[in-house]
């Protein structure tokens, strides 16, 4: 990773930051329990389980007093048992049995770590646990739980005409997606260098996107409304969704929440999906494209501004049952772009938010953990918000990521969209010919340009798909489409 921005400097954080010592976070790894192969397989028939259990208590109960004492009578003692599951530990135990045994911590390697777009050059005495509190691990750390964290919640409002009154076990993807929103929205109000206070009373733009992503329907950003304007997508409350439905969610979620009354309800940017077609229904590497980019802003100022800031989703198949090796390097290269916020992914059905890598390694934050259902006013700047933070780190190797998943960024106005994509395209023409997404000025000028170039040298024109993209080669003159699935 050293060779990415070399220059970008690592953020400092103050020495009065309430952070971990590095020698607490460089825990050792936790033992692996079986092959992946084994986990893999068995993640779904475990899943089904869950479901199952879980939706003895998820469901809210009937008005009907009868109805309620034979509900009691019937399944009190299973759901005691299953919620006493939740609340202790158990869950995380019984997860980690499933996807495999969570590594904690930092590796144990002086490799410089990426947090979105920020870069922490680490020593070899802070990798031993002797650096000081104003080490780059501390630093790193600061910065990781201050990222927004957004889990499992139970006992909430029901969801529309469902009777789903919590999330637990299928609304990871959902949570993921909050994740990644909530930081667009922090690096949009207080910017990349904001961190969490030490201590009360808090900002106000902070405690403000809190109150967006609570659990009931007057929260703007609620998994309530986020599952009505995804339901043409598929989204529905106890199902799990793929990450292009949920970035089809978001864009369709911004575009309701834009003619509401309320501007503080509205999502302060314009949403652009980057995918292989405008109906996602096609495969190969998606082409962001500069014209389309400029409408969705246009369109999203109402004609007022020719370029707003813009929040960039990309959903991605990566292969068939994994991540191809070929796009690791593009992948962990993401994570140096001033503009990063992160990566929708984890393993299959159990989604995370990737927010870092070090070598090899992905950091993440975590939904999977079950806590009670929480709306932070929007004037509260005392609540207590510990449940919206984390600071135990934990990682995963790059390879082991499913390669469905969706990338994200932010830019902020027209200059940080100019860098992004002459980021992108070098990012692309190095992808010795496996290319995370394109970039292209216009779907079709690129195609009359690239044929009359090759009309005029005489060269023979290769297949140029309807995009006005050519197809990308390796050093050896081989395309590569083969690990790419329809979006």
């Amino acid at each position: 990773m050293k060779g990415f921005h070399d220059d970008a400097a690592a953020s400092k954080c103050s020495p009065n930051s309430k952070i971990d010592t590095a020698s607490h976070l460089l825990t050792s790894d936790c033992s692996d329990s079986g092959s992946s192969e084994r986990k893999s397989s068995k993640s779904l028939s475990w899943s089904s389980i869950f479901a199952s259990a879980f939706s003895v208590f998820e469901l809210h109960r009937e008005s009907s007093t009868c109805e309620k004492k034979s509900f009691s009578t019937r399944n009190n003692g299973w759901t005691s048992a299953v919620k006493k599951i939740v609340a202790g530990g158990a869950m995380r135990r019984i997860h980690e049995r499933v996807l495999g045994p969570s590594k904690t911590g930092i590796p144990n390697t002086v490799s410089d770590i990426w947090l979105l777009g920020l870069c922490y050059k680490l020593s070899q005495e802070e990798c031993s646990g002797d650096a000081g509190t104003s080490s780059a691990v501390s630093a790193f750390t600061n910065d990781f739980s201050s990222r927004i964290l957004m889990t499992y919640r139970k006992g909430f409002d029901a969801i529309g005409d469902s009777k789903y009154i919590s999330d637990v076990n299928w609304g990871c993807m959902l949570r993921s997606s909050q994740m990644l929103v909530a930081q667009a929205l922090l690096f949009h109000r207080l910017g990349r260098s904001w961190r969490k206070p030490l201590q009360k009373p808090w900002d106000e733009e902070y405690v403000e996107i809190l109150h967006l992503f609570g659990d009931s329907e007057a929260s703007a950003f609620s998994i309530h409304n986020l599952l009505q304007a995804g339901s043409l997508y598929g989204l529905a409350a106890g199902s799990w969704v793929g990450p292009y439905a949920m970035c089809r969610s978001w864009e369709s979620l911004a575009s309701s929440k834009k003619e509401e009354m309320d501007t503080g309800s509205q999502l302060p940017m314009a949403v652009y999906v980057v995918s292989g077609d405008e109906d996602g229904e096609r495969g190969g590497a998606p082409v962001l494209c500069i014209e389309d980019a400029s409408r969705h802003c246009r369109e999203f100022s109402k004609g007022q501004a020719d370029w707003t800031p813009i929040l960039l989703l990309v959903p991605l198949v990566l292969g068939l049952e994994k991540v191809n090796s070929r796009y690791i390097p593009s992948l962990q290269a993401t994570f140096t772009f001033p503009q990063s916020l992160g990566i929708l992914g984890g393993k299959t059905g159990a989604s995370t938010y990737i927010v870092g890598v070090q070598d090899d390694n992905a950091f993440y934050l975590d939904p999977h953990e079950v806590q009670l259902a929480v709306n932070v006013s929007r004037q509260d700047v005392e609540a207590d918000t510990s449940s919206y933070h984390c600071s135990l780190i934990r990682y995963i190797p790059l390879d082991l990521i499913d390669p469905s998943l969706a990338i994200g960024f932010y830019c902020r106005d027209k200059g940080d969209f100019d860098e992004f994509c002459s980021l992108a395209t070098k990012l692309a023409n190095d992808s010795n010919g496996a290319p995370l997404f394109t970039v292209a000025h216009s779907r079709t000028l690129r195609k009359q340009v690239n044929r009359e170039d090759m009309i005029n040298d005489g060269s023979e024109i290769p297949d140029i798909d309807s995009h006005g993209v050519l197809a990308i080669t390796d050093a050896e003159g081989n395309t590569h489409e083969d690990d790419w699935q329809l979006l």
